[in-house]
């Protein structure tokens, strides 16, 4: 399991060094690069001589200013009322943004429904899942779909005793659903079929951590990943906390599709009975994003897949400067406060105030 897991984390950071280097570059070359501004001449400098003139002097040349904005929050969230429709069509004048309960000066804001979304799909396929991975692999193909645009990407990770990349980023749905239809329950037990003793792990802790920290985590605009799991885990060397951290660090919205097949835990296999809502309703929640309990209900999955359809496409995006402007990794508080009665915002809890890497 360590060797399948440590070449799953190989991969995924090979193809992360890969972004690193071109981001490298592209600074070297003074290019703009997610969030890095080109070298631009300062505004009191004075003229350029023209490139390549030997007969300019090196002193007389003006000095180039990098202009990076590294300290700017952005939240992507959506609005519901009491009744949990959708509220389109606000204002940053309905809203105010806490951070440490310091009230913050919002800098832009949008309704953001058309912008790229990077997605990734997070597929249990340990031996809990038996009795439901065909309705899942059916309804999550059909939300592909739907969901993406070409300008959109996702990936397929599954989740068992190993992790797995099932399809790098690609914005085609069918190739996604092809890969989808090909995952298969794990158990560990030789055969693919359900267990007779303690299962030997499902590792949804590092799964997330690997999404969120290793593919995601260098990713610009709208993130999300959706869960498809019962929410228990065994056997992740990560906690729940460190997947936590991880996607908010990554700017990563989580959705989680709680598909328990109920009766599979009466039949003494964990022995502790079921407890995987508590966890995934505090992962997402604190990403920004929700639980849905669909239990074994394929007319429910439907149902969750079209709201985290809609709510992708019905976003807020609202940044600003911290009045706190140091980058000391310390985790800052969010809330984000809606004006009109009844209104809520769904938005992640906090961040961390990492410096950029060099």
């Amino acid at each position: 399991m360590l060797h399948r897991l440590t070449s799953m984390k190989f991969r995924l950071r090979s193809l992360r060094g890969v972004l690193l280097s071109t981001l490298m570059c592209a600074v070297v070359c003074g290019s703009a690069v997610r969030g890095v501004a080109q070298v631009a001449p300062s505004p009191d400098a004075p003229p350029q001589g023209p490139a390549g003139d030997p007969n300019q002097d090196d002193q007389q040349q003006p000095v180039a200013t990098l202009k990076v904005n590294v300290n700017l929050v952005s939240l992507y969230f959506t609005v519901h009322d009491k009744h949990g429709l959708l509220i389109p069509h606000l204002t940053k004048d309905d809203f105010n943004i806490l951070e440490d309960k310091a009230p913050q000066k919002i800098k832009n804001f949008t309704a953001e429904n058309d912008q790229p979304l990077t997605l990734g799909i997070l597929l249990d396929t340990s031996g809990s899942q038996q009795n439901v991975l065909p309705m899942e692999q059916q309804t999550g193909g059909a939300f592909l779909s739907r969901v993406l645009r070409p300008k959109d990407e996702a990936f397929l990770i599954s989740f068992d005793i190993n992790v797995e990349l099932l399809s790098d980023y690609t914005s085609n749905a069918h190739a996604l659903s092809r890969a989808m239809d090909k995952a298969q329950i794990n158990t560990g037990s030789g055969g693919g079929g359900m267990p007779t003793g303690t299962p030997r792990g499902t590792l949804l802790y590092d799964a997330v951590f690997l999404a969120t920290h290793d593919k995601l985590q260098q990713e610009t605009g709208r993130k999300a990943i959706i869960i498809l799991s019962d929410g228990e885990d065994q056997g992740s060397t990560e906690k729940l906390q460190g997947a936590i951290e991880a996607a908010q660090k990554a700017n990563t919205i989580v959705y989680v599709l709680l598909i328990a097949d109920r009766g599979f835990y009466g039949r003494g296999m964990y022995g502790m009975g079921y407890s995987g809502d508590a966890v995934m309703r505090q992962l997402a929640e604190a990403t920004g994003g929700r639980m849905i309990d669909v239990g074994n209900n394929g007319k429910k999955m439907e149902d969750a897949f079209s709201q985290i359809e809609e709510e992708l496409r019905t976003q807020y995006v609202a940044s600003y400067t911290p009045t706190n402007d140091k980058l000391d990794g310390s985790y800052r508080k969010i809330d984000v406060q809606c004006k009109g009665d009844g209104l809520k915002a769904q938005a992640r809890k906090g961040y961390y105030a990492i410096p950029p890497a060099e």
